[in-house]
């Protein structure tokens, strides 16, 4: 068996859909049958200065979203957040198409629908249709539908966090694995927790309270041994990459028509590390490389998938009163102007954009892609995105 820490994060994201699909039944009605119709998958990537991404200096820091990828897009270099620079509320905002302003750590739903209750409710689609893989703390399972009466939860999607189903399986293997003739428990939840501590990219935090995510005794077992030796080998690995390998689990089992990812290695700013930061840049870089290559060689999605990737917000100014690259705080053009590339059946090949569009624009756009009529939105369609 390989022991590289990605084949075993791939092993583990398959045994985590498993296990989450039992117990979570309305992730699997229609399971497999896929959608002819065309499929949309959004990546939000954190806080990114254009500083570091699309500018002379930074343009190392991407070479395939800069490169090949560039090319083939449909570009929008001024996207504009014009809300409350917190995680939560950006991406409440952006899968509404409207500003949100709710609690920044998601203790409340977003206000009006989202883009998941909009497409199962008009469209017909199927739980295991439509879903949302993060990385990032600052969210919760309430990001996945509105608090609207005419919508709410019954008509929104699978949120997962992939880090936290890690974590919840770290625990379970050492509090619940195998006898201590295989593992001492007592010293390797310690180890563990230091293992997941330098990948804690977000800087929030993460819990290990409370949970049973792997009960049956056979997964747990499977689970750990992978995690044994997840801990031993010394390869590299992140929380982003974790997410990208459930999210891909998720595509080729479930082929959704919907998927939001967001990613937050480049939350590692909050520590101050800017080297952590631009390592989680051009990890971001590659993993959308290797998304978009996913969406080329899977026939469920070939031809007919628009991949949307932009950062949630900037960063603060250098010398700024909030330590600059640490936090995206201030009402300024570096926290909140950032950019956006449209690949793929809805692009228009090698187009940049050039005027100033909002990220409340993105949702209406998708259900107008969708064949739905946006209605009560502050966003508008972007035209320049093929419609169909």
């Amino acid at each position: 068996m390989d022991l590289s820490r990605r084949r075993l994060l791939a092993f583990l994201a398959a045994t985590f859909v498993d296990r989450w699909c039992l117990c979570n039944t309305r992730a699997i009605t229609g399971a497999g049958r896929g959608s002819r119709g065309p499929k949309v998958i959004v990546l939000a990537c954190g806080g990114i200065r254009r500083a570091e991404t699309f500018s002379s200096s930074g343009l190392a820091n991407i070479p395939y979203l800069s490169g090949e990828l560039l090319s083939q897009s449909t570009f929008f270099p001024a996207m504009r957040n014009a809300g409350v620079t917190s995680h939560y509320n950006t991406l409440s905002s952006i899968v509404t198409g409207n500003w949100q302003r709710v609690d920044d750590w998601g203790k409340e739903p977003p206000r009006t629908p989202t883009v998941f209750e909009y497409v199962r409710r008009h469209l017909g689609l199927a739980a295991d249709e439509v879903w949302f893989i993060s990385s990032n703390k600052a969210l919760t399972s309430r990001i996945g539908a509105s608090s609207d009466p005419d919508y709410g939860t019954r008509w929104g999607a699978n949120v997962v966090f992939p880090k936290q189903l890690l974590i919840d399986a770290v625990v379970n293997a050492a509090t619940q694995g195998r006898a201590s003739s295989s593992v001492n428990r007592d010293t390797m939840l310690p180890e563990l927790a230091a293992m997941l501590e330098t990948t804690n990219y977000e800087g929030l935090g993460w819990s290990v309270e409370g949970s049973d995510a792997l009960p049956d005794s056979r997964t747990s077992a499977a689970v750990l041994g992978a995690i044994q030796n997840l801990v031993r080998t010394r390869d590299p690995a992140t929380g982003d990459e974790f997410t990208f390998l459930v999210a891909v689990e998720v595509m080729r089992r479930f082929s959704p028509s919907l998927m939001v990812l967001t990613f937050s290695d480049v939350e590692v700013a909050h520590f101050g590390s800017y080297s952590l930061h631009l390592a989680g840049i051009r990890t971001l870089d590659r993993l959308v490389r290797e998304l978009w290559d996913e969406i080329q060689t899977n026939p469920e999605y070939r031809s007919k998938t628009t991949l949307f990737v932009l950062p949630e917000f900037g960063r603060d100014l250098d010398g700024s009163p909030t330590n600059g690259f640490f936090n995206h705080r201030l009402d300024n053009d570096s926290t909140r102007m950032t950019w956006m590339m449209c690949l793929g059946a809805a692009a228009r090949t090698g187009y940049s954009v050039e005027r100033t569009v909002q990220q409340v624009d993105l949702c209406p756009t998708i259900l107008r892609m969708l064949g739905l009529p946006p209605t009560g939105m502050q966003g508008v369609i972007l035209p320049e995105v093929r419609l169909g």
